[in-house]
């Protein structure tokens, strides 16, 4: 326990301080926060003074810490949830659906017509070329859901129609990855038949069914008795319960509990009043202490020094490209043919270019069932992080987000 807490504090003034670098460097804080624990990982700290980070950070002790941070995204990803509008949503529905498809689409092909001559160089030996399309093409093509909703937030994006948008293709793109993803798995020689993917699917359109048309109306009938009421504990602790219910059945099902818990936000009631308060009593909590934990962790798995040579270096750059092309690309391209102006098609683009969190677990199952090498998966880790490097320069450069005007925050159809 005292290992456990010394970690924290640790990570915790690490992550503060690489953060506020991160923010004077206009960065967004989630940055700053995944290379503060490049920093203190193997990357770095264990390169330089091995015997520090041994002690500091022995593997046995990250499995606790592991669990204490996936807790905090599952809290920040239900306040996320909950604070959705759905008029927004309701009127960018075409926009979205479409984005949602082209994003996911166009980095799969990209990265599946670049998966021959990446297998013949750094795929694992024994791997089929089937596994390795469908983890390349998944890599490729996901959304970071968590830390596209970290910058959301910081910028004050969250609540605009943009930013509603942009969490919700971001979504579908993740379920859609994590769908591929079980069937990826299902290819490999120590993986079950493809009867498992049928009872996936029916036991998650029984979750999907009790959250949409039990536990909602549920919670839109409560809210219509009590919304004079403010949230007592005992409803709040009741909140809680089924956030919690909900991210271990998405998780017992396969697809992800942040998924869960993003669903269950998407089920609270649309009370002014109980959404302030539970903003209140979470955001010190989740965003001061428990999120930067989860990105620092993040930071601590990942390996740099596996980076050598000019040709590595140049497969990362075609690994880089291809997939700001494809994800910019589909995304952009959807924008524009339902009728928004480049500004704002360009802006929905880089906010679905964020990868990081979600991309690096894909990666992690990847890289654990032996379909990626090391050196391939630190390229895709590289790719991971440009990506969502890129995303707030792009941002101020078009000027969206709190820096800008009020009717920036909004999409705008082109004339």
């Amino acid at each position: 326990m005292t290992l456990l807490i010394f970690q924290i504090a640790i990570i915790l003034l690490v992550s503060l301080f690489c953060g506020g670098i991160a923010r004077k460097l206009g960065q967004a804080r989630v940055i700053g926060e995944i290379v503060g624990g490049i920093l203190i990982g193997p990357s770095v700290l264990g390169r330089y003074a091995p015997h520090a980070f041994a002690n500091l950070f022995p593997i046995s002790s990250l499995g606790l810490f592991e669990m204490i941070s996936t807790l905090g995204l599952i809290l920040f990803l239900f306040l996320i949830g909950s604070e959705l509008d759905y008029e927004h949503l309701r009127e960018q529905r075409f926009t979205a659906t479409l984005a949602s498809l082209m994003s996911m689409l166009l980095p799969f092909a990209l990265g599946a017509l670049a998966s021959p001559m990446l297998y013949s160089r750094f795929a694992p030996a024994g791997v089929g070329k089937l596994p390795f399309v469908l983890f390349l093409g998944i890599a490729m093509s996901i959304t970071a859901f968590p830390v596209l909703a970290r910058i959301l937030e910081e910028r004050q994006m969250h609540s605009t129609p943009l930013g509603a948008m942009a969490m919700m293709c971001a979504a579908v793109d993740d379920v859609s990855a994590w769908s591929l993803l079980a069937v990826a798995m299902t290819l490999l020689p120590s993986q079950s038949n493809a009867i498992t993917i049928a009872h996936r699917a029916l036991w998650l359109g029984a979750y999907l069914c009790i959250m949409l048309f039990v536990v909602r109306p549920l919670g839109s009938w409560l809210a219509r008795r009590n919304h004079e009421i403010r949230l007592s504990y005992e409803l709040l602790g009741l909140i809680f319960v089924v956030v919690f219910l909900s991210a271990a059945a998405t998780d017992a099902i396969g697809v992800h509990p942040l998924f869960g818990a993003f669903l269950a936000g998407l089920c609270f009631p649309r009370v002014r009043r109980w959404q302030q308060t539970l903003r209140s009593r979470l955001d010190v909590i989740v965003s001061l202490i428990l999120l930067p934990l989860f990105f620092a962790l993040t930071g601590l798995k990942t390996r740099l020094d596996l980076l050598s040579g000019l040709q590595v270096w140049l497969w990362t750059g075609v690994v880089l490209l291809l997939a700001v092309l494809g994800k910019v690309g589909g995304a952009v391209a959807a924008a524009r043919w339902t009728g928004y102006d480049w500004r704002s098609s360009i802006a929905l683009g880089a906010l679905l270019n964020t990868r990081g969190l979600v991309e690096l677990i894909v990666l992690n199952i990847a890289y654990n069932a032996h379909v990626f090498s090391p050196t391939l998966f630190t390229m895709m880790v590289i790719m991971a992080l440009v990506t969502t490097m890129m995303t707030v320069p792009v941002l101020n450069w078009l000027r969206v987000g709190k820096r800008a005007a009020v009717q920036d925050l909004t999409l705008t159809r082109a004339a």
